[in-house]
């Protein structure tokens, strides 16, 4: 990992391979084993939080293979541990800070949904019956999940709670990758 923490420097040796060699990867921003959960907001999740609350639209997608830590990243090992909340534990406690302390002038609204793609269905993680939900786009309205469960919260508890209820009915099933990774 390069000091500057856009490089990753990967040395390979083979004396009977030319393929091998030194490869030098360059991405926005690479976060090593010491990264803490509060360095990934900040670099890779702030922005965006902020651009929402300025009134854009804005997503952070987990994406990655079975045991990769999307889970850990996007939510930490305990959602009641300030220290180790994942991205979006720290969200949630960003957008209702910024509301307790905007003008009285303005009006906030607040709702959550929770989805899962798993096996390309798109699953309401709030109410799992609808379980083969369709992405659809209007031009007033922007890309969205028709169907999806939508709940109006006021506070973080709030979505916490219905973040445990969520994560309950999300698929845990054991795949090859994960058995190896695991057994």
């Amino acid at each position: 990992f390069h000091k500057d923490k856009k490089n990753i420097a990967i040395n390979m040796t083979n004396e009977t391979s030319s393929a091998f060699g030194t490869n030098r990867f360059n991405f926005d921003h690479v976060f090593d084993m010491k990264s803490t959960q509060k360095e990934v907001y900040d670099a890779a999740a702030r922005p965006i939080i902020d651009s929402v609350l300025d009134g854009f639209n804005g997503t952070i997608f987990a994406y990655g293979q079975t045991s990769s830590g999307k889970t850990h990243t996007m939510q930490g090992p305990d959602i009641s541990d300030v220290e180790n909340q994942g991205i979006i534990p720290r969200m949630v406690r960003t957008i209702f800070n910024r509301i307790e302390t905007a003008s009285e002038n303005i009006e906030f609204t607040v709702k959550i949904s929770m989805s899962e793609i798993y096996n390309e269905r798109i699953k309401d993680l709030m109410d799992p019956s609808k379980d083969n939900l369709k992405i659809h786009e209007e031009k007033g309205k922007g890309v969205y999940i028709a169907d999806i469960t939508e709940q109006y919260v006021v506070s973080d508890a709030e979505v916490y709670s219905l973040m445990a209820q969520g994560n309950s009915n999300r698929a845990v099933t054991a795949t090859n990758m994960a058995q190896k990774q695991n057994g």
